[in-house]
C-alpha cells in the first residue's frame, strides 16, 4: 500500500480565496485536500504529455530522414555511445 504523506501549505490573499471559492457548497471540490489532488493529477498528467509529445515529435523526425543519413552501428557502438 502507497505512503501517505501529510503536507501543510499556507495561502494567503487571493490565493486562499480562490481556493475557497473552488471548494466547499459553492465550489466544484468538496474539500482543499480533493481539490490539491486534483491539481497535481493534472499537472502530472501534463508533464506526462509534454514527454509523450517530445518523444513523438523526435521520433516523426528520424522516420521523416532519408535513408542515407543513417549510419550502421553494431550493438557495441550503441553500447559506447549510451555510456557517454
Amino acid at each position: 500500500m502507497p505512503s501517505t504523506t501529510t503536507m501543510t501549505v499556507r495561502l494567503s490573499g487571493a490565493l486562499s480565496e480562490y481556493v475557497s471559492a473552488n471548494t466547499g457548497e459553492a465550489g466544484s471540490y468538496e474539500n482543499v485536500s480533493e481539490y490539491i489532488r486534483d491539481l497535481i493529477r493534472r499537472d502530472k498528467e501534463r508533464v506526462d504529455r509534454q514527454s509523450f509529445d517530445r518523444l513523438k515529435a523526435e521520433l516523426a523526425r528520424a522516420f521523416a530522414a532519408p535513408d542515407s543519413s543513417y549510419a550502421p552501428l553494431s550493438a557495441t557502438d550503441v553500447i559506447a555511445r549510451n555510456k557517454v
